[in-house]
This record gives structure tokens, sequence and C-alpha cells, in this order.
């Protein structure tokens, strides 16, 4: 039997569960790992700055593709506690991510030892396992499970954790003979997709709601087909958007109190029958749940067991894999069809059309300084359909997601549950590492952007070339506009004169010579006709230079973006609503007056 160190075997391990890239920062108590992933080789690694991007990075890389499993690496201690933000964000997103730890020796993490902490303890609320490994004969197995959980049921990150005396410990190993375990997921029997469609076909105005468990499954053409085999309207979740396409004529809108539609809340409001598949019920998708459930019916299908019911009481719950659920329905909807038993439902799919036309808000401003609107529409101009956009939480995904346009799955990589600021930049470099030759497009609030500025770094070191689309208003916005609640606007504030860049009045930090200082290209836009020229010139440096580039747009101080407080009914809109074609011109179909 081949002997080689534990390290050497959990390298061994990753390589053999299709691993080719991991994100990480080394250290003392993980050296050793590091020394047996220089010796195997066969797994590339992006050196991070901050351990909290080397998870967020990981979070990137693994939405990015179906089946991809994002590797991040720590040293013991505070390695670790950093990357907990990156296992929540996992967790609550239902994202495989793999966490590796260094820790102190066996025999003194009891002690007080320099920077041991029970991180297991620490990660587990957040994660599906987490295990500190005491026994070397145990690390093949703890990996071999920990890809297995990853892969089974609703996905997610787990944690291992490596005291250095294990790591360092030779044990019998034989990489040749190594099989990952099969993973499981619960699956639908006929019977309840039956029952399913029957509810549905009952009903006069039904909506398919498809949630980010379509695209973790890889079903999003058996969604699509299953839409257009029955005719009923797809209500993508902010997770789930771009199972369809945009000008898919199926294609609702999203529905919530933030990243919503003005047609996709009334279409949600004029329905009867929700089928749910692969979504959680979110807070800010629903609202008060009375409104969102007032003389509607639901089926829910999910593929954790116990997330039927969890938010609300469906009328059918089906545990299932998203994918299992939807080869059935799809069969089962086939054959229905071919008996002439599924209602037309082509007068209530106009309707919803019919609405988006109709429903729209105003992109189209000149005003200087430029309102956040006017930028969305730009980047609708610059960056085509086959643009992965990232973001996480702010005014600006919020914005974002009310009018930017996207086309296909993973083309939204968003952070939905968690929501951490500064998560924008480090996941948009595990994007454009796992894929490399499609176009990559950040987006932040000035705030987002600053948290993990320096992660920027890494994209100048390790040639990860990007856009990074920045608008400023020196403001935490989306709190300031949450603080009008409260009546007050305190300690939201991020304006100041910047002695250096006096040019730039109360806009505080220039993150021009900050982005350029970290060895990439920035762009400054001030005028609203400036922005398409600065992204097509960015596209440009971005691929002549191969570095993240940053346009930022210096954006109206003060600037509400519709949402709603607690009811989808009731969606404050701020600004005036388009009324002439003019208003919307990058809108999916033209204003209908």
């Amino acid at each position: 039997m081949p002997r080689m160190t534990a390290a050497r075997a959990a390298v061994e391990i990753l390589k053999r569960e299709g691993i080719s890239h991991a994100f990480g920062v080394p250290g003392a108590a993980i050296n050793p790992f590091y020394a047996a992933l220089k010796a195997a080789g066969g797994i590339d690694h992006t050196l991070a700055r901050h351990v909290e991007g080397a998870s967020h990075m990981a979070e990137g890389y693994t939405r990015t593709h179906p089946g991809n499993i994002g590797v991040c690496i720590g040293t013991s201690g505070p390695a670790g506690t950093d990357m907990i933000t990156g296992l929540y964000s996992a967790t609550g997103d239902s994202i495989p991510i793999l966490c590796i730890t260094g820790q102190a020796p066996v025999a003194v993490m009891q002690k007080e030892d320099f920077q041991a902490v029970d991180i297991a303890a620490i990660a587990g609320p957040v994660t599906k396992a987490a295990t500190t490994v005491t026994e070397a004969a145990q690390v093949p197995g703890v990996f071999q499970q920990a890809f297995h959980l990853m892969r089974s049921g609703r996905p997610g990150p787990v944690l291992v954790d490596l005291p250095i005396d294990v790591q360092l410990t030779e044990i019998e190993f034989d990489p040749e003979t190594y099989e990952p375990l099969p993973a499981f997921k619960p699956a639908a029997t006929r019977a309840q997709i039956e029952k399913a469609l029957a509810l549905l076909n009952e009903a006069e105005r039904p909506l398919i709601v498809a949630g980010g468990g379509v695209i973790n499954a890889d079903a999003c053409e058996l969604l699509v087909e299953f839409a257009e085999l029955t005719g009923v309207p797809v209500v993508p979740t902010l997770m789930g958007w771009g199972i369809l396409p945009d000008d898919h004529e199926l294609n609702a809108g999203m529905v919530g109190l933030q990243t919503s539609h003005r047609y996709g809340n009334a279409t949600l409001l004029a329905s009867d029958f929700v089928l749910g598949i692969g979504n959680r019920w979110a807070n800010r998708h629903t609202g008060k749940l009375d409104v969102y459930t007032a003389g509607r019916t639901f089926v829910h299908v999910d593929i954790e067991p116990t997330q039927i019911g969890k938010i609300f009481a469906p009328d059918y719950g089906i545990a299932s894999d998203a994918k299992a659920a939807l080869e059935l329905f799809v069969e089962v909807a086939r054959e229905q069809r071919a008996a002439g038993v599924l209602p037309d439902r082509g007068e209530w799919a106009a309707a919803t059309q019919e609405r988006r036309a109709r429903l729209q808000r105003r992109t189209h401003f000149d005003n200087v300084p430029i309102k956040p609107q006017r930028v969305y529409q730009e980047m609708n101009k610059a960056f085509g359909p086959d643009t992965r956009y990232v973001t996480t939480i702010g005014l600006s995904q919020i914005a974002g997601a009310q009018m930017l346009h996207v086309y296909k799955p993973r083309h939204w990589i968003n952070c939905g549950q968690a929501g951490p600021l500064g998560w924008t930049i480090p996941a948009a470099l595990g994007v454009a590492t796992a894929d490399p030759d499609t176009p990559v497009v950040a987006l932040s609030g000035d705030y987002d952007f600053q948290f993990m500025i320096e992660e920027l770094a890494v994209g100048a070191q390790h040639r990860i070339p990007y856009v990074h689309v920045l608008v400023n208003n020196a403001y935490l916005g989306l709190i300031r506009q949450a603080q009008r609640n409260f009546d007050i606007d305190f300690q939201v504030n991020l304006e100041f004169e910047n002695i250096n860049t006096p040019e730039l009045g109360v806009y505080g930090v220039d993150h021009v010579k900050v982005a350029e200082g970290l060895g990439c290209k920035a762009i400054r836009v001030t005028e609203p006709e400036q922005l398409l020229p600065a992204f097509e010139e960015a596209k440009k440096l971005a691929a002549e230079h191969r570095v993240p580039v940053v346009v930022e747009a210096i954006l109206e101080r003060i600037t509400n973006i519709s949402m709603a407080g607690a009811e989808i009914d009731k969606v404050n809109e701020w600004e005036e609503l388009a009324t002439e074609p003019g208003h919307a011109p990058t809108a999916i179909k033209p204003l209908k007056v």
C-alpha cells in the first residue's frame, strides 16, 4: 500500500473529486498542506489578499459552472474565522464550497496555543459539516464524506480543519483506487407529479416560480420546456434569474419588495396558482405572506424536505431535486398535451406580456450628476447577452436587478441570502477564473467596493480581467433610504473633501487612484453621455492588459430606488415612471402607452 502524508492524501483526493483550482492564503499551520499541493501538482492556486476574499472567490467559482466546487484554504485561528462569512453566504444560497484550515497540534488545541481556536464549533451552524480531524488515518474518509455531503440533498459548504501534526503524519492510502461517493438526491414520484399537474390544470391563471435550486440542479432547459409545454408564465426569483431569457414570451418578470418589476408584481397579484420549484419563499420575494398568498393555491417542490412548509404551508409539497421533478413534469406534460387535456394558457400568457409593455420604470435621464437609472440603461447597451453579472447587496444591486437584462443561467451571480458587503470583487475574480472566455461585469456601490478593495491586486497579479461598474454617491444608499422610516440620516454619509483629489468635491475616496495603485485600470465618468464610451473603453482595456478595469460613475448624492416596506402591492416608485418609449429605450418590450 502506498504511504504518504495525510496532507498529500487530501490533495490527491481533491484531484480525484474534480478539483483543479483553489483560492487561499498560506500560513504556518497549513504549510504542510501547501507543500503537498506544490509537490502533487495538478491544482492551480490563486493567492488572495484576505482570507474572506478567498472564500468569496471560491463561491464565485462554484456558481459559474454546473458541477464546480470552489476550494478555499487558510491557516489556523483568524483565517478560519475570516472565512465564516463566505461559509454563511454559501449556506444561505445552497452553494457547495470546501474550506480547509490549518490547526494547532492536537495535543495543545485546548491549551490556548497560538491561533488555536475551535473553528469546527464556530463554523458548525453555517456549514453542512465542520470537522477537526484528530486522527491522520481518518483524513481520506473525512474528505470523501465532505464531497458526498456537499453534493447530496440541498448543496452547501463543508469545513475540514487539519491540525499540523495530523497533516504531517504518514498514512497508507492508494489514490489510484479512490472513488467518490455517489451523491444522494431525493426524487419525486410520478404520482406526486401527476397530482401537482392536476392542481395546476384546475387553475385559470397559474405561474411557475423558479428558484436557484433549478440552476443548482442544472435543470433550466427542462424548466423552459415544461413552461412551453403548459404555456404557464414563469417568475424567476433573484437566485433563479436567467433560468429562461428575459425576452422569452413566458418570462413574467421578477416579484418582490426590492429586486422586482412592476409587471412581475402585478402578474403575481393577478394569479390564482403558484408552482414553486427550487425556491425558498425568501421574505424579500414574498413580503407579507397574507398579501402574497391570498387567493392562490401553492405547490412547492424543493430538494430539502424541511423547507416544505418552513415559511408557509403549501397546499401540496414534494421533496425532490429540481431536475428529477422536472424530468417527470415534462414527461407527464408531454403525454397530456398529446392527449389534448392541457388547458390553453395563451390569453393569460399574453396578459403577462401586455403588463410588461405597459408597466415600466424610467431609465433615461440626462441629469448631472448622473442618475443611477441611466447607468443601467447604458450597461444594457454596452454588455451583451453573454455577460456574467456579479453583485451582492445595496441600492446598486436592487436597481440593477430592476433594470438590467439577463439571458442565460449563471449569468446573474448574486449573493442572495447573506448579502455581505465586499463580496463582489472577490466573487467576480472567482467567476472570471472559472470562465476566462466569457465577459464578466461586476456591479458595486462605493461602500461594497471599499470593503474588500485590496482583492483588486489579486486580479492584477494573476491577470484576471473583468469590468467593474462602480456607482458612487458617497452614501450608504440602501441604509440611508431605510432610515427615512426613522426620520434620520445618521452615520451613513461617506463624503469628505479629499485633500489629494480636490476635483472630486465631497465624493471622498479617489477610487481611480486606489485601483491604479493596486495594478488595475480605472475610468471616472461624471456625465451620462460618457457612460457608453467608458464601458466600451473598459472592455478594450481589460482585453489588452488582462486586469480588472473599474468604471466609476459619479452619481447624484440622493436617489430613492423603487421598493416596498412590507407588501408587494405597495411599492413606492419614488421616481417618475416611463410614459413614453424614449423613457425606457432598453426595455425588453417597447413601452405601450
